[in-house]
């Protein structure tokens, strides 16, 4: 193993748990700003002393601005490169729960999704300050919407036609090997919300008066189910996920919401999806709409090359790995080069009670992620 990766693994493995610890303390769900600029103030505390902070605007209305953390290189002719993180999760204040350690799993709110890839990436960028002579410029940056954001991504841009985004999401192994791998193949993601406006009526003494948006609306979760077709041409997935309709038990709901939860190889799959949906159901009209997309990520032959070179550095094969999961780095992916994600420690639960990583995954993702970062500044 190159002895720069080696060094780095090391110091960084060292100070992951107090570092994790202190950013799983602050509790950030998505459009909080007080925890957002808690969060980020975290994480200059622990950027290299070389990096200049830049806050900028956020792609999300009313929250916190998104952090950059710039080291400029001494190489004007050098690799640019942008390490990619989120500090916002999906558990309310209520439910947050601070780092706690369990065996090999260190469990806590935001833990995998997506701090302690954050805490690895903080590690690549100190890393980084170490061999400003090699590179333009690196980068960190830390978005606060990337849990449920809604409009355009505000930063590519920005970074248009830099060499590397890596992106620290979390890691994974290869399921046939069990090498490390890293992701570089997404399916796009998209939500959809059905809006049912019925009419309101006694349940009791006039229910055929009204019409029943909530039964609309199980009308379109079936035909969105309908649709799932995970094994076709499109890997199609449509999952019902929420359901809102009803303000008393006696009375025929007026009025529902529906959301549903789709993901394909190519965004233009999602038009089947919103088409199945009647129109019409009982009454109640039905009205369909795609209010977020996320672009896909297939950085395959892009990146093959850079994962060979990673993996001589590391001393041990880097695979090339997918997920259906949407990530911030497939924005990138069409501006970028190369574009390489799971970056991060393994671990699970993500958004649930049982959210962890795993603490024995920690230096050999870190392994991983600096070999790339040195793929990228010397390919």
């Amino acid at each position: 193993m190159d002895v720069w990766i080696a060094e780095h693994a090391a110091a960084i493995d060292a100070r992951f748990e107090r570092e994790l610890e202190a950013l799983v303390g602050v509790s950030s769900p998505s459009g909080d700003v007080r925890g957002a600029e808690e969060s980020a103030a975290v994480c200059a505390a622990l950027a290299p002393d070389a990096a200049l902070t830049e806050r900028l605007e956020c792609s999300s209305p009313g929250h916190a601005r998104d952090l950059l953390l710039r080291l400029p290189g001494r190489d004007p002719q050098g690799r640019r490169l942008l390490l990619l993180g989120h500090l916002d999760t999906v558990i309310p204040h209520a439910e947050h729960a601070p780092l706690r350690r369990e065996a090999d799993r260190l469990h806590g709110s935001g833990s995998i999704d997506m701090k302690g890839g954050d805490v690895l990436a903080l590690g690549v960028l100190r890393a980084l300050a170490t061999r400003a002579g090699d590179f333009a410029e690196a980068a960190l940056l830390l978005v606060c919407d990337e849990e449920w954001r809604v409009g355009q991504f505000a930063h590519v841009p920005r970074f248009a036609g830099w060499d590397a985004c890596l992106c620290f999401e979390a890691g994974q192994v290869d399921p046939g090997t069990g090498d490390d791998a890293v992701v570089v193949k997404r399916k796009a993601a998209g939500t959809v919300r059905v809006t049912a406006r019925g009419r309101s009526a006694h349940s009791g003494s006039a229910p055929d008066k009204g019409a029943n948006a909530l039964l609309a609306l199980g009308e379109a979760a079936r035909a969105v189910a309908a649709r799932h077709d995970p094994q076709g041409p499109d890997h199609l997935t449509a999952v019902p996920t929420v359901l809102h309709a009803g303000e008393a038990f006696n009375v025929v709901p007026g009025h529902g919401e529906l959301v549903c939860d789709i993901r394909a190889d190519r965004l233009e799959a999602f038009a089947a999806v919103l088409h199945a949906v009647p129109a019409e159901h009982g009454g109640a009209t039905l009205e369909a709409e795609l209010v977020r997309e996320w672009p896909g990520m297939d950085a395959r032959s892009a990146t093959g090359s850079l994962l060979e070179r990673a993996g001589a550095l590391a001393g041990r094969r880097i695979a090339p790995g997918e997920r259906g999961g949407a990530s911030d780095a497939a924005h990138f992916a069409s501006a970028i080069p190369w574009a390489v994600d799971g970056l991060g420690p393994r671990g699970g639960g993500a958004h649930a009670a049982h959210e962890h990583v795993l603490r024995a995954s920690v230096r050999p993702r870190a392994e991983v992620a600096l070999a790339v970062a040195a793929a990228v500044l010397t390919s």
